[in-house]
């Protein structure tokens, strides 16, 4: 990988990282979502999507389906928490494609105790539009749901998903 590329990568010069297609595709088989909260023109993976302008952080997500890719930056926790949130509304269901950083406080606070589902990316997602080289850090899916009992000292269900 090239320095300009590993400079980009771990710089918030760029939290958004688009989701590959077929990786998507393989999600959207499972759960049918109606919603991305975190798209634009070119990247929303939902006929239904919310731009930056109409801040899908302050919109109900409510009796949809949503498939989540948010910002890689310092605001991904809010963005986890918002998933959390939303997930706890009536027929809701949010799907986290994120990085599997198991050492932060958010992952702690909301991944590991509300989550009804993470999947750990076996091997480097290489996103669209940000080069041919993999991501420079592992990624999970996380599933929250209104069908989850939230119980303390319940763990989610844990998987290792395959790039397809």
């Amino acid at each position: 990988m090239n320095e300009k590329a590993l400079e980009t990568m771990f710089s918030s010069k760029t939290p958004e990282w688009g989701t590959p297609q077929a990786f998507f595709d393989k999600l959207n088989e499972k759960y049918n979502f109606t919603l991305d909260p975190c798209g634009n023109e070119s990247n929303h993976k939902c006929a239904k999507y919310f731009s930056v302008e109409e801040d899908g952080l302050s919109q109900d997500w409510g009796g949809h389906k949503v498939f989540m890719n948010p910002p890689y930056g310092r605001v991904i926790k809010e963005w986890i928490r918002k998933a959390y949130e939303e997930s706890r509304k009536r027929n809701t269901t949010v799907v986290c494609l994120i990085p599997a950083r198991t050492d932060t406080k958010y992952w702690h606070d909301y991944c590991m105790e509300y989550a009804k589902e993470i999947h750990f990316v076996k091997g480097r997602l290489k996103f669209e539009g940000t080069s041919n080289n993999s991501a420079p850090f592992p990624s999970a899916v996380v599933v929250f749901s209104s069908g989850r009992k939230y119980a303390f000292g319940h763990y989610p269900m844990i998987y290792t998903m395959e790039r397809k």
